[in-house]
């Protein structure tokens, strides 16, 4: 999906989302039944509050939390099931976008951004928002810091996800290469790669990342891989060459199968 058809999307979110003052320090939080102490606060959104806490990182929704700090983070409950309204409107447009660009059939004219070439039952993206390198090898691979222990890759598919924590489909996409990584464990590793800073992702704590997650505020992959819109990935099997590029939804699992059973070692 590219930048500009975020545009409606990152509207009608980014604008709803303001940093807490001087990152605001509590001794408790209540949310609910728990209570988390060494709270730091980050971000307070209409309708969530993100934070640290003596055990690591969480969010929650305002509406959840006692009336007292409702009022100290300036809860407004009509506000909040506006913006609520808006955000699940904003999801189905891009659920609906998802589900007609799978209905897309794959350019195969000679000047198609993916090259003929796949064998039968590859799985191939519609249209592509970077530089193709599908059946070449990949491109460098750099990090700059691993938020997650660095993953064993010798010897496997890897799967790179550019992403980043204030786009919505590449939020979308998550569940999917949680799948995806569960599934081929023992082939597969899924690497989520950002340009944004390390508290910037750490600050994101939903949905769940179960895979391997780095970052490179350079840049120099997405720059190298020339990257116009994301989430982008690319699947690199065990030799270095690039099977699979694109949104990364179009990698299903049958795709996924039929790419190890087929470029494996």
């Amino acid at each position: 999906m590219k930048y500009k058809e975020l545009g409606l999307l990152l509207g009608l979110i980014g604008i709803l989302i303001q940093p807490a003052a001087a990152d605001e320090k509590l001794a408790t939080l209540k949310v609910g039944r728990a209570t988390y102490t060494n709270v730091t606060v980050t971000t307070v959104t209409a309708t969530d509050i993100y934070f640290t806490h003596s055990q690591g990182m969480g969010n929650a929704k305002l509406k959840s939390l006692s009336p007292e700090a409702q009022k100290k983070f300036g809860f407004d409950p009509t506000k909040g099931q506006v913006v609520e309204k808006q955000q699940t409107e904003a999801n189905s447009k891009f659920l609906m976008a998802v589900a007609a660009r799978a209905k897309e059939k794959p350019d195969a004219s000679p000047n198609s951004s993916n090259p003929p070439g796949g064998g039968a039952g590859e799985p191939v993206a519609p249209k592509l928002h970077a530089k193709s390198f599908r059946g070449a090898p990949a491109p460098q691979f750099v990090v700059e810091k691993w938020l997650t222990p660095k993953p064993a890759m010798t010897g496997k598919f890897v799967l790179v996800d550019f992403w980043a924590t204030w786009c919505p489909p590449c939020r979308g996409s998550i569940p999917h290469l949680n799948e995806l990584q569960e599934k081929f464990k023992d082939q597969l590793v899924v690497v989520g790669l950002s340009d944004e800073s390390e508290a910037d992702i750490r600050r994101m704590t939903n949905p769940k990342i179960n895979y391997a997650v780095a970052s490179d505020t350079s840049g120099r992959t997405m720059s190298e891989v020339q990257i116009t819109g994301i989430p982008h990935a690319i699947l690199i099997d065990p030799k270095g060459i690039v099977r699979f590029e694109g949104m990364p939804h179009y990698l299903t699992e049958k795709g996924m199968k039929v790419l190890i059973d087929r470029y494996g070692n």
